[in-house]
């Protein structure tokens, strides 16, 4: 397979097997001519919640640069655009270990072929850390959320993790409240800029190995995201720092089922090193 023209722009939809599943993302495989201003306006023509562009590459040593951009802003990284990269890249290169430098930091991934022949990708996260929201920040949220405090599962307290970028984490204490999101689209993009959020990681726990999730992405002009990665990091170091992880350091998220883009994602921790493997699929557009 022959290496792709500069600045061609391939699609794929992470986290699914299924092309009407799953997180669509852009990627571009050689960007190395590509300007931010460029790559910026070909994420927002796009039109996906993230689009990743190689920017460097080493296909020798397998180790590439990535940059990641939503139709409004450049993120410092993207787990579902990773994945998708990934698979690319695997695609076109072979399957196995792969390294991308982001602004998150080095990131490394595997890839290969899972039971069905689809090439899964696992990215192991940077470390994550996780703080308790204050109270300023978590009525700003709900307010513009429009939720209450009564709306929270007490047993899983709103954090602010981080897994590459940072998210809220809020968990609902029921599955009808996740279900009904109906949120102040421009209120709530302004709080996440003040705080420095990327998106809202809302989750409700079937049982402890299945969380159910949504994820608000207003400033990058995104309603909601059908799969994220990076919050799906985040949330993995945030179980672990409150002791909720199962025996296994194992669970699954269900992602995009409310918007009618459903999407599998594999997290698990990885003891003693502060990190976070996230796993999925990816097909091409």
């Amino acid at each position: 397979m022959t290496t792709p023209a500069p600045a061609e722009i391939l699609r794929y939809t992470a986290f699914s097997t299924d092309p009407a599943g799953g997180n669509p993302a852009g990627v571009v495989l050689d960007a190395r001519a590509l300007d931010d201003e460029t790559m910026l306006a070909v994420a927002a023509e796009v039109g996906y919640s993230e689009s990743a562009f190689v920017t460097e590459r080493d296909d020798a040593e397998r180790r590439f640069q990535v940059r990641y951009f939503s139709p409004l802003v450049e993120v410092d990284f993207c787990g579902h655009a990773t994945i998708a990269t990934a698979v690319a890249l695997a695609e076109l290169l072979s399957e196995g270990p792969l390294v991308f430098a982001t602004k998150a930091g080095e990131i490394t991934l595997d890839t290969g072929k899972d039971d069905s022949g689809a090439i899964r990708a696992t990215l192991t996260s940077v470390p994550t850390r996780t703080r308790p929201a204050s109270d300023a920040e978590l009525d700003a949220a709900l307010a513009a959320l429009r939720w209450s405090r009564d709306d929270l599962d007490p047993a899983l307290p709103p954090h602010v993790a981080f897994g590459g970028v940072e998210h809220l984490v809020l968990a609902a204490a029921t599955r009808e409240r996740l279900r009904e999101l109906d949120y102040d689209f421009d209120g709530l993009a302004e709080v996440m800029r003040r705080h420095h959020w990327i998106t809202l990681q809302l989750v409700w726990r079937e049982d402890d190995a299945l969380f159910h999730a949504r994820d608000p992405f207003p400033i990058g002009g995104v309603v909601e995201d059908p799969a994220t990665g990076a919050a799906a990091a985040a949330l993995g170091g945030y179980l672990r720092e409150l002791g909720a992880l199962p025996d296994a350091g194992a669970f699954t998220i269900r992602q995009g089922e409310d918007m009618g883009r459903p999407s599998l994602l594999r997290v698990e921790s990885l003891p003693g090193t502060g990190r976070i493997r996230v796993s999925g699929t990816a097909v091409r557009l």
